[in-house]
């Protein structure tokens, strides 16, 4: 074969989305690897079933193959509902950045058997997806996780190119991999990088040739330095002398563009006023302390505050407004709002006129009041005249003159009512202004930790103002004056970093809370560039120069640009360099806020800073932040069983398309935190010699470079620079010892150059090959930090002293470190001393031309201690370790160094070693609860128990992945079983053990092959060290359970291999349910394999075989799984035991039959005709033949092992003619062996069964009020309450699901017979007359509803048979009919869904729809249905069988059936749903929405049976679908119905 005919992966990132159209991933934050060539695909999976489906469409705007990104142009995938599959779309990840999503859909209306508006269209929020870029050198690439950054202000770089290309090859020997430039064009007056005067021009006195320059110094850092370029882009501010402003003043903020400032405006600038005339007033401009400056706030307060009159800029001029609305009501120009008068209309006009004054104010404060978005000019807020006007006139009447000083005062009193919460918040803002002065005034003149300004002058001024004034000339004289003073930018303390400060809502710049920088000018860009069309372009033209050249940009107060923005601006960058590395300096005070900007913008890094640290602790905290996952993490892109065996379907230009390929490497796309730039300092912050211990330089900047994150620093912190150097007013250049001579890896002078060297390289390695597994630990003043590769276990591990203020060379020792299972090789052990004498500092700072570093040396340590053993190797430090030492090492794991890696070696050959068992097989592989694992070892072996959780469900790998399944989604390494697993490998002792001992005790041989696997990878596991087997038993555990689950689906039906994960997990209920145990069998003779009733409760011994709940699961579990020849044993099984015309309700292994239940037997027949109907050739059924447990048509009692057992034949046939024949004669019989031993509970009457049939409806009517022969079977317990021996629920009459049944099975016969497929035609009764079946059919339909309907109309009570007296519903049917308490009769209970749902032919479809309505809307609750109408007495819906108290309607659990929501009646309900609905469906589309109705309702469900650790679902539930302690989990019933018609 040649390589062109093999296949090529597809590699695939897999993303689910919720029915809501959410992204499945913690945050919602989808954050994909860079694109690849051929491109990856996001798959977007979509259940079929899903709220989105209907009508809906995806919507995405990610590019396809060769085309250009444009954000506005979305791609549409339509979405057609799959109520068999999965909906799968491929979208190919062509380019990095940030892209959109969303879906819109039709919401499903409410279901209703009248006409119901049709919902609107709807669309879901805008979800992200950010897709990193690859950035490279050449051929390398550097993932963004492997660069190491480094930061230079461009302005003490000295001249260009020979300086710049020094300090730039001092960098590249230090081996970082990228430079990180402030600012390089025009700066403005203040000479702030950040304060940029000329965005499209390069700086000239940095750059002589301009952008020709940079272009060379790019070509030349990445050809001959390996140097990526990244430099910050500032959109949010321009410098204040910028030379554009004059031209475009409308670019700013200003009484113009935002007359909401104008007393902002007027306020600073009589503040300026003050500040030069404190000589004036008598007040100090030289601050001695905090009394001087309360002396300068009180007359701020009284010569500027309150001369200026702000009060006018918040509230109405109330005469002239009132003079206005008087005007407007003269003249009859009245306006009443859409809504008229409101709430308030109730009373008409009488009620607006008893309308409080505080009514009639919000009135007129609600309906066209101008101002109320916030401040404008001087009296700007006032009411609408002609709206006040209108209430004028509902008070007053029209407006004639006798009214006019009425009018005038009512409107007067109204505004002033009006204006009072304004003067209130007049007054909190101006304390504000007070106070905010004060304290910024003490911080810039009083503070220690201030900038100590000095006296008040005009050219310090008293406060930093917030307003840049342009100058008057020639281009400025021709602009309205207005616009001529512009806002200053600056930041807003813990402020929403989504509101505009400067906006209409905010009066940040009035109430002084500004931290101001009044060098630049805050950019007023709108929503869209058509608000200021010259802005935008300018701005983009800027930011285009910018992305020609840099492979990053950092992103300058990120937090302060508008959203909108940013994202304009770097659609621009992207589309001029498509892999651009976004940073982002980004304060916004909350995680949640900094996933907004991350997830809209695409940024690839927020920037953090190790100098932030105060403390060993907090430095530790922000390691452990940005470090990687921990070693030993889980691996959560496998994907689970689901997945992978369910056929999905894509979608191929935009419509539901063709099948995958088979070659396809599928991953999650998995939880991701926000990405960091780790600085170990910033260049805009304090150096260690500054803020900790010149010392700490050494082990601090070794900590960060162990994160697996991109790392960063600043020039100046690996040559010790005493203090940061000020960006804006120093003159001086950068010195390095880096840069004038090569680096060498080890100790030396002039700082940590050499030892940088060595971490830069580890740094981009580990980054480039992933190692992201950490184990970071803190003891007092040392850090330790273990990165690994998460495959080949190869690691580095460092051990930090650091240097806080006061350390001294003490603070103890470190602990011998003890890496298990690891082999170590030193690197090396130095310690950095630094002299921080303040003569040596004066020396340095007193430099005038340049800046440079304190004398320092780093020298070796000797005697670091590795002893190594086979187990473990112990590091122990020397003695002499001071703060400011660390210590590097290489480390490895013998025992991962797999030829195919242990990963790749424990995951596979899994399918193979499965692919011999069966169904049995797997249900000991799979599952087994304790009472099954005792029956089957005689008691020996049972469930394992994990210290401190304890035991779980089952004892095969269902329990264990029920566990695992959170464990490793949440890499919840502390977890129970995670500390069990590292102490010890009793757990894998386990699992191979009990699978060896079951197929040699149970003589499976085909189980070996999985136990022989399972040995071989956990014998892998167990050379390895303890802490890393977790991760590698997780890997086994999952790969064995994704094998089973892949074999299950393998041998059940193809509806079940093709169907969803919800269908294919109630399917895997029938292999739950179905297995052997020695206490029960379908035969006294042989151990056969059975189906449970329930689990753990219902699983052995007599209690596991239930005849009622074997025969309402076998459709669900049996037929629809495709296993037949387990279907067609029970059925002979259970036909082999039938007596009085009755299947038992327990089967005993057929030892002991009990016969108490009336129902039993008609499910049983149901079953019969199902299998006829479902399997192949399943008519030949009728003629198999069974051994009688009993004599056929003789009610007499023999034990199992009497010769007359099992002595005769019969066929089905027969036996299903000799069920219908002695019900038709009737049956009156008493319980074998009647008595507590049979049953403690029941009264001696209760034993006896009474069936006859009336033959003038053809109704069969059984049971009396001491027994309970239906499903609700729960019989009173309680001495206590005297409820012993009294049924919850008697039932007796005719049952109404029995009438269903019934009715069914006989129009079956009756069909059969017509086509000579069933020798009998009918039965004959008591008196010896015949009755055929279909004669006895059309009894029962002909009176069904007579007796069954409860009208809706009274009038129409005399049509059916019901006493009106007792009827608390209607528009339903009668639960039972004839019952021995009459009102029993009437009650609401989801039975008659099952009638409906075997027999709709009996019901009129209107009617049934109906009846269906009120039950969904009033018993149907998350997951099952009440089993009582709420509004009945005798509802009590919290079931508790331990309870014993004095209630006799609820004592130990009593109330059973009394309201309780049991799940398994749900699947009726939605079966009977679906089959009346379709009825009056006529179209696709509404067929699709009876569909849909459906699937909404198994929510629910959806979510109980994935949630679930039992994999199943409950018996019941209590109210509104509470948790119900005394419920069976999983009960066999309840998958069975809900998954019985796929």
């Amino acid at each position: 074969m040649s390589t062109k005919d093999f296949p090529i992966t597809k590699h695939v990132y897999l993303l689910q989305l919720s029915d809501s159209g959410a992204p499945a991933v913690p945050k919602e934050y989808i954050y994909l690897p860079a694109p690849t060539s051929p491109p990856y695909y996001l798959r977007f999976e979509i259940e079929g079933t899903s709220s989105i489906c209907r009508q809906g469409s995806l919507w995405i705007n990610t590019p396809s193959i060769g085309n250009p990104f444009q954000r506005d142009q979305y791609q549409e995938y339509k979405l057609r509902p799959d109520f068999n599959g999965t909906i799968d779309i491929d979208v190919p990840i062509t380019t990095a950045g940030a892209f959109s999503f969303y879906t819109t859909y039709t919401p499903l209306p409410p279901f209703s058997t009248s006409k119901v508006p049709t919902p609107k269209p709807t669309q879901t929020p805008t979800y992200y997806i950010n897709v990193s870029p690859q950035l490279a050198l050449g051929k390398d690439v550097i993932p963004l996780d492997a660069l190491s950054i480094f930061s230079v202000v461009s302005r003490f770089m000295g001249q260009y190119p020979q300086d710049w290309e020094k300090h730039l090859r001092g960098a590249a020997r230090r081996e970082y991999n990228m430079i990180h430039f402030t600012p390089l064009v025009e700066r403005g007056a203040s000479n702030s990088p950040y304060s940029l005067y000329n965005q499209l021009e390069f700086d000239r006195e940095c750059f002589p040739n301009g952008e020709h320059d940079i272009a060379v110094m790019i070509d030349k850092m990445e050809k001959e330095h390996g140097l990526l370029g990244l430099t910050d882009v500032v959109w949010n501010h321009t410098a204040n002398n910028s030379r554009w402003l004059e031209e475009h003043p409308e670019a700013g903020y200003n009484i113009e563009t935002a007359p909401w400032m104008e007393s902002a405006l007027e306020l600073d600038t009589a503040l300026l006023q003050f500040g030069n005339d404190l000589g004036k007033y008598g007040l100090p401009s030289d601050l001695k302390g905090a009394r001087d400056l309360s002396k300068v706030i009180s007359g701020m307060n009284e010569h500027v505050v309150k001369k200026l009159n702000l009060w006018q800029y918040y509230v109405i001029d109330v005469q002239k407004n009132a003079a206005e609305v008087i005007a407007a009501w003269s003249k009859g120009r009245t306006s009443i709002p859409g809504g008229g008068f409101g709430d308030y209309n109730l009373g008409g006009l009488d009620g607006v006129k008893a309308w409080s004054l505080t009514q009639k104010a919000d009135f007129l404060r609600q309906n066209r009041f101008v101002g109320a978005e916030g401040l404008g000019p001087r009296f700007y807020r006032k009411v609408d005249p002609e709206t006040a006007a209108a209430l004028l006139t509902a008070l007053h009447g029209r407006f004639d003159t006798s009214k006019q000083d009425a009018g005038h005062s009512t409107m007067v009193d109204v505004l002033n009512e009006i204006n009072s919460p304004l003067y209130v918040q007049y007054d909190d803002d101006m304390k504000v202004i007070s106070q905010q002065v004060f304290d910024r005034v003490r911080y810039l003149r009083l503070d220690n930790d201030g900038p100590k300004k000095g006296p008040i002058t005009e050219s310090s001024p008293l406060i930093e103002t917030y307003f840049a004034r342009l100058p008057c000339n020639t281009t400025t004289e021709q602009h309205n004056p207005q616009s001529l003073s512009l806002v200053c930018n600056g930041w807003v303390w813990a402020a929403n970093a989504l509101k505009d400060h400067a906006g209409r809502d905010s009066r940040a710049y009035l109430r002084r809370e500004v931290i101001v920088w009044s060098d630049c000018v805050k950019l007023r860009y709108g929503q869209s560039p058509k608000d200021n069309p010259f802005l935008w372009d300018y701005m983009a033209r800027y930011t285009r120069l910018m992305a020609k050249y840099f492979a990053g940009f950092r992103i300058d107060n990120c937090h302060s640009t508008p959203l909108v923005v940013a994202e304009y601006m770097l659609d621009q960058a992207r589309e001029v360099r498509p892999n651009l590395a976004v940073f982002a300096e980004l304060f916004t005070g909350s995680e949640e806020m900094d996933y907004v900007f991350v997830k809209r913008l695409g940024i690839n890094s927020l920037i953090r800073e190790a100098m932030q640290a105060w403390s060993t602790q907090e430095l530790s905290r922000l390691v452990h932040m940005h470090a990687g996952r921990p070693i030993g993490s889980f691996e959560t892109e496998e994907i689970s069983h689901n997945q992978i065996s369910e056929p999905s379907k894509s979608i191929a230009n935009g419509v539901n398309g063709v099948m995958h390929s088979n070659a396809e490497k599928i991953q999650r796309v998995k939880r991701s935190p926000l990405h960091a730039l780790f600085m170990d300092c910033t260049h805009d912050n304090a150096m260690p010699a500054e803020k900790r211990d010149a010392r700490d330089t050494l082990p601090n900047a070794a900590l960060v470079n162990m994160c697996a994150s991109a790392t960063g620093s600043v020039m100046g912190y690996d040559e010790i620079y005493p203090k940061a150097v000020n960006i804006v007013h120093d003159q001086r250049l950068y010195t390095s010892p880096s840069s004038d001579g090569p680096v060498q890896i080890g100790g030396g002078t002039g700082g940590i150059g050499g030892i940088k060297k060595l971490l830069n390289r580890l740094h981009t390695m580990m980054g480039k090959e992933g190692y992201d597994e950490t184990f970071i630990d803190h003891q007092g003043e040392y850090i330790t930090v273990h990165r690994v590769h998460p495959l080949t276990r190869k690691g580095y591990f460092v051990a930090a002293h650091t240097a806080y203020p006061g350390y001294g060379d003490g603070h103890g020792s470190l602990a011998p470190v003890r890496l298990r299972g690891t082999q170590v090789k030193l690197l090396g052990c130095w310690k950095l001393d630094v002299d921080v004498s303040d003569a040596a500092k004066d020396i340095v700072q007193k430099d005038p031309r340049f800046l440079r570093g304190l004398d320092s040396k780093v020298s070796d340590i000797k005697g670091v201690g590795i002893h190594a053993s086979d187990d473990e190797t112990v590091l122990t430090l020397p003695p002499y370790f001071p703060p400011g030492s660390v210590a590097i090492f290489e480390t490895w794991i013998p025992a991962a160094e797999h030829s195919d890696g242990i990963d790749s070696f424990v995951t596979s050959g899994a399918a193979e070693a499965f692919s011999n068992v069966d169904l049995i097989d797997l249900n000991f592989i799979l599952y087994r609860c304790e009472p099954e694992e005792r029956d089957c070892s005689f008691g020996q072996d049972g469930l394992y128990t994990i210290p401190n959780y304890g035991p779980m469900v089952y004892a095969g790998l269902q329990g264990w992945w029920s566990v695992l399944k959170d464990v490793v989604k949440d890499n919840n390494l502390g977890h129970p079983l995670c500390n069990h697993l590292r102490d010890g490998q009793w757990a894998l002792d386990y699992i191979v053990g009990r699978l060896r001992l079951i197929a040699r005790r149970e003589n499976r041989p085909a189980i070996l092959d999985p136990s022989e696997w399972l040995r071989q990878k956990f014998d892998a596991i167990r050379k390895v060290p303890s802490f890393l087997r977790p991760r590698y038993f997780a890997l086994v555990i999952q790969a064995a359970y994704n094998a089973a689950w892949r074999r299950s689906m393998e041998l059940l039906g193809e509806n079940i291999q093709r169907g969803q994960r919800f269908l294919q997990s109630l399917a895997m209920t029938s292999i739950q349910m179905s297995g052997i145990t020695r206490s029960a069998s379908l035969s006294p003779f042989e151990t056969t394999p059975s189906l449970a009733a329930g689990l753990p409760h219902f699983s052995s011994g007599w209690a596991r075989c239930w005849g009622r709940d074997i025969f309402i699961s076998l459709r669900g579990l049996y037929l629809a799984t495709g296993r037949f020849q387990d279907a067609r044993r029970h059925i002979k099984a259970f036909a082999s035991v039938l007596k009085h015309g009755m299947v038992p309700n327990l089967l005993c292994d057929g030892r002991k039959p009990r016969y108490n239940a009336r129902d039993a037997v008609w499910f049983f027949l149901q079953n019969i005709q199902d299998y006829t109907e479902m399997v192949p050739d399943g008519m030949h059924i009728l003629q198999e033949k069974v051994k009688r447990r009993f004599l056929p048509y003789d009610d007499s009692y023999f034990e199992f092992n009497d010769s007359r057992a099992y002595s005769t034949e019969s066929t089905i046939e027969d036996i299903i003619q000799e069920a219908l024949q002695r019900h038709a004669t009737g049956l009156s019989f008493r319980e074998a062996n009647a008595g507590p031993d049979l049953d403690r509970q029941m009264r001696p009457e209760g034993f006896n069964v009474h069936v006859k049939v009336d033959w003038r409806t053809g109704i069969i009517f059984g049971g009396n009020q001491s027994n309970c022969g239906t499903w609700m079977d729960k019989m009173g317990e309680s001495d206590k309450a005297k409820n012993k021996g009294i049924p919850g629920t008697p039932r007796d009459g005719a049952a109404v699901e029995l009438t269903g049944l019934l009715y069914s099975t006989v129009a079956w016969l009756a069909r059969l017979h017509r086509k000579c497929k069933y020798k009998y035609g009918g039965v004959k009764t008591s008196e010896g007359s015949g009755v055929d079946f279909e004669e006895w059919a059309s009894k029962i339909a002909k009176n069904f509803e007579r007796c069954y309907y409860i009208p809706t109309d009274p009038a129409e009570d005399n049509q059916y048979d019901v006493n009106s007296n007792l009827i608390n519903r209607r528009g339903i049917y009668k639960d039972l009919y004839k019952a021995g308490k009459e009102y029993e009769d009437y009650q609401l209970r989801p039975n008659f869904s099952i009638a409906m749902t075997v027999a709709p032919s009996l019901f009129t479809p209107s009617k049934a729809l109906n009846a269906l309505e009120i039950a969904d809307r009033v018993l149907r609750g998350p997951t099952g249905m009440a089993t009582l109408d709420p509004s009945d007495l005798k509802y009590r819906p919290y079931y508790r069988n331990s309870e014993d108290s004095n209630d006799f309607a609820t004592a130990k659990g009593r109330n059973y059936h009394q309201g309780p929501e049991w799940l398994w009646p749900t699947g009726f309900h939605l079966r009977a749903m679906l089959k009346f609905d379709l009825m009056r469906r006529k179209t696709p589309e509404e067929r699709t929405e009876a569909f849909q109705q459906i699937t909404r309702r198994l929510e629910g469900c959806k979510k109980a049976i994935e949630q679930s650790p039992w994999a199943g679902l409950a018996e019941l539930t209590n109210k509104d679908g509470a948790f119900c302690p005394d419920s069976v989990r999983p009960f066999a019933v309840v998958a069975a119905v809900i998954g019985s018609d796929g």
